[in-house]
């Protein structure tokens, strides 16, 4: 294997002032979000969630955010999978966005807690309908499975029984989670690791809005 130890990028292309920031948070991390799509990055809605078990064991993953508004960050999946068990006991999570071509990160971190039934209908119909159908044929997410084969053919019966044409109802262990944030971090990558990092923590009715140490 190569060694990993002189491997390192230098992150030159834009720095981060406190006066570049908006004051509302949120709208500071639309307007990167909305860079990265106009500037055509793979995925930039795509993060990492971080969960923890009563126990505090961690766990993270890969989801896709669905919603960015006032109410918070939104993300659906099944409440079966390891990340609804640990959002069942501990309904917490940090979120991790990284857009390496731009050298910027932002965090956030907050309570979660289930959207309603009419929202979570409303996405799953949104879905193609080969995704809707693929949210039955995994349940209970994360639980083991024979072979590819089984999952293969749970499928193809799932075919069968909604066939083109029909609807295919939202299944009711699946469903959407939003994340009322109450900690923001954005992170752009400077030279020799003097990287720009500022805190956004709420405070009452506002945002104390601090630089961090890199």
């Amino acid at each position: 294997m190569t060694d990993l130890t002189g491997l390192r990028l230098s992150y030159t292309r834009a720095e981060l002032r406190r006066a570049d920031l908006h004051p509302e948070p949120l709208a500071q991390f639309q307007v990167w979000l909305q860079e990265a799509l106009d500037a055509g990055l793979r995925e930039p809605y795509a993060l990492s969630l971080a969960t923890a078990d009563q126990s505090g064991r961690p766990s993270v993953r890969t989801v896709l955010l669905r919603g960015a508004d006032d109410r918070g960050l939104t993300f659906y999946t099944n409440f079966g999978s390891h990340k609804g068990h640990d959002l069942a006991v501990n309904p917490q999570a940090e979120l991790l966005f990284h857009w390496a071509e731009h050298e910027r990160q932002v965090r956030a971190y907050g309570t979660v807690a289930r959207v309603t039934d009419e929202e979570a209908d409303a996405y799953f119909h949104a879905r193609p309908r080969e995704s809707q159908l693929a949210a039955h044929a995994s349940d209970p997410q994360s639980a083991p499975v024979q072979d590819r084969a089984a999952l293969d053919a749970t499928f193809a019966a799932l075919h069968r029984r909604f066939p083109e044409g029909t609807e295919v109802p939202r299944p009711a262990f699946w469903g959407g989670y939003r994340v009322t944030v109450q900690e923001w971090e954005f992170w752009q990558g400077r030279p020799s690791r003097l990287h720009d990092r500022f805190r956004y923590a709420r405070q009452a009715d506002r945002w104390q809005v601090q630089r961090l140490l890199p």
